[in-house]
């Protein structure tokens, strides 16, 4: 017996110690990879909640351009309601007005060629005269609070940011888990640990129950 407990404690130790080292490796990893997102976020978050009282001053640019009448003839008379400009004229109008068209769906009708611009922190269109080759652009600047916001709900962000808030999303979890079972295995030592995690939980529980109606 009195060999068999020293060996006990041991492999247990050596069992604590593995996971210890398997925990801290795997939650300083996914919190140096959330960190500067996890930032973000908060911020955003604060900015969310205060939308109402931060003003905001949009900024409104109108420019014109005139489509060359080679790329005027080139475009497709009749055909479906919605689809991308001939791959000539997107070319064009990324070169004259910075403006990619590549993958957007314009509105097509007998008078007008429709596009819309929307992006993060404002928004845009575009309309080409099928008669005359007119162009006009409208956008719409409403600032970088704006544009943070909308990083944030991931609104007019392209499929990049949408994978990349799926990826951040799982580095929190893996952040928030490892962090958990870190708060388990210390917890023996640290006295207030489950009453602090106690109480992050019914804080939130108790404004939506007094507070929300």
């Amino acid at each position: 017996m009195t060999s068999f407990m020293p060996a006990t404690k041991k492999k247990a130790g050596l069992t604590r110690s593995f996971w210890l080292k398997q925990l801290h490796r795997w939650h300083w990893i996914s919190a140096a990879l959330s960190l500067v997102g996890m930032l973000l976020f908060a911020i955003t978050g604060i900015t969310l909640n205060h939308a109402a009282d931060i003003e905001a001053s949009p900024t409104v640019t109108e420019r014109e351009a005139q489509l060359p009448p080679p790329l005027l003839k080139a475009l497709p008379v009749g055909g479906a309601d919605k689809a991308p400009l001939p791959e000539q004229v997107g070319a064009w109008l990324d070169k004259e007005l910075s403006v990619s068209a590549a993958g957007r769906e314009a509105e097509w009708s007998d008078d007008e060629i429709y596009l819309a611009l929307p992006r993060p922190g404002g928004d845009g269109w575009l309309s080409i005269d099928r008669a005359t080759g007119d162009v006009v652009m409208e956008e719409t600047d409403r600032g970088w609070v704006s544009w943070l916001n909308d990083l944030h709900k991931g609104r007019n962000t392209g499929r990049a940011w949408f994978w990349f808030i799926d990826i951040f999303a799982v580095a929190c979890v893996i952040f928030t888990i490892t962090g958990l079972f870190l708060l388990q295995l210390h917890a023996k030592h640290r006295p207030a640990t489950w009453p602090t995690v106690g109480l992050g939980f019914i804080l939130p529980l108790l404004v939506i129950i007094l507070f929300m109606h």
